[in-house]
């Protein structure tokens, strides 16, 4: 069966009844990719994933009735999700007093080393927001240029670029070695 039409009578019988029933299956059957997704976003801390996944849910919750169905329900609450994590970095930068180390080098240097995936994860841990945001909906979650500047508010050519230099500075972290890395972002 057709999942945007699964989703259609999911919502539609949630919002009729207010039945839980069809909630939780919403939720099952997207919260699996939402939370992927957040996790990446706030780089692996698992606390703060589910706190925006959270937050995502009550919100789409609140706003469930607002939804024009214009684009599939998986976009809208990947945007809702991408909203929430900025709020949540706000709140956070507000919060913080002194900088975060998020990486250290732990392995030897080898001048041929294979990528693994925890290098790939670290990499895109360190892009700047902007660019590990667009990394992530185009590369890792499939999102069109069009539908992350609807996403994200920004220009399709600005999606284009900052995926561009997202992908840049992963080739260029992942070919150093282990111990030269570096935060990009306090070298931005």
């Amino acid at each position: 069966m057709n999942p945007e039409w699964d989703d259609r009578r999911l919502v539609s019988a949630y919002l009729r009844t207010r039945e839980e029933r069809a909630f939780r299956a919403l939720y099952r059957r997207h919260s699996p990719m939402l939370y992927k997704l957040v996790l990446r976003l706030a780089r692996g801390r698992t606390t703060e994933a589910e706190e925006i996944l959270q937050a995502t849910w009550i919100r789409a919750a609140e706003r469930l009735e607002t939804f024009q169905w214009k684009s599939q329900l998986r976009s809208w609450l990947t945007g809702i999700a991408l909203n929430c994590y900025r709020e949540v970095c706000r709140q956070h930068a507000r919060q913080r007093t002194e900088p975060i180390e998020l990486h250290e080098a732990v392995v030897s240097q080898r001048v041929h080393r294979e990528i693994s995936r925890i290098d790939l994860e670290r990499a895109i841990a360190q892009l700047p927001d902007g660019y590990r945001e667009v990394l992530i909906l185009h590369d890792v979650e499939g999102y069109t240029h069009d539908e992350i500047g609807n996403l994200m508010g920004i220009r399709n050519g600005t999606s284009k670029s900052q995926l561009s230099r997202a992908r840049r500075a992963m080739r260029s972290w992942l070919d150093q070695p282990e111990e030269e890395h570096v935060d990009e972002r306090k070298a931005l």
